[in-house]
């Protein structure tokens, strides 16, 4: 598996709320791990929120007893879940915060994931897909009829999210198991690409690119030329890259 990841600051924020993590040695009983956070909360907090999300999730893993992997990965969100609201509770300057969460491994050929909030997992072969769903105001309006998923693009309460890590007690994360084939490439991002680059600009910039590397870079920088306005986690993986030389 080819993997690469990377945040950026973006040009209107001052801080750098997004994290994300990726490897591909074995931690517990996932032989990788993709990691996407992106916090929200007081000026440290939703920084504070990301990492500590991510850390709380590669320890579980390490120590779960649990062998399946849907519920492996819906374990340790509850935990880190859990973890981050106790963690809130320690700090005045922590009190609120929160964050979104993809956490995903590919098993075999088996891509396994779970979500919560609106950060985002694609898959890229001849077209993107958007595999998650976003726990979103917004999107729960598209889901209801209220209004069409064109207009939800650009609904002025585009970023109210309806689910988040360490805002309530239980939260629901939704867990997906998707079959790979050859030439399948995973982006996953926080809002700070999705929101600056249209998913079709996604999926040209990735194909017109030499690799994941330069992929992910030209993501970056294509959201900061529409405006940068927030910040910008990425994080890409080849997972059949053994089979198959270029996509």
């Amino acid at each position: 598996m080819k993997l690469y990841a990377m945040t950026d600051i973006g040009r209107k924020r001052e801080i750098n709320q997004d994290y994300v993590y990726v490897t591909d040695k074995p931690i517990g009983p996932f032989p990788n791990l993709l990691v996407v956070a992106d916090g929200m909360g007081g000026h440290k907090a939703g920084d504070f929120a990301s990492k500590y999300t991510v850390k709380v999730v590669r320890e579980e893993l390490e120590n779960t007893p649990l062998d399946r992997p849907e519920e492996i990965l819906k374990n340790i969100v509850s935990i880190a879940n859990h973890k981050l609201i106790c963690a809130s509770q320690t700090d005045v300057k922590l009190e609120g915060m929160g964050t979104t969460l993809v956490v995903a491994t590919v098993i075999g050929s088996t891509l396994y994931f779970a979500n919560v909030g609106d950060s985002r997992l694609y898959l890229i072969n001849d077209k993107i897909r958007q595999l998650s769903k976003d726990h979103s105001l917004v999107e729960e309006m598209v889901r209801l009829g209220g209004i069409k998923a064109e207009e939800a693009k650009h609904h002025p309460d585009k970023n109210i999210i309806t689910r988040a890590m360490g805002v309530k007690e239980e939260v629901e994360a939704d867990i997906f198991e998707y079959r790979l084939k050859k030439g399948d490439l995973i982006l996953m991002c926080t809002d700070g690409l999705s929101n600056m680059v249209e998913d079709e600009d996604m999926f040209d910039i990735v194909k017109s690119a030499r690799d994941i590397v330069e992929a992910v870079l030209m993501l970056v920088e294509k959201a900061n030329s529409n405006g940068g306005r927030d910040n910008i986690g990425v994080v890409m993986a080849e997972p059949l890259a053994n089979e198959v030389s270029k996509w």
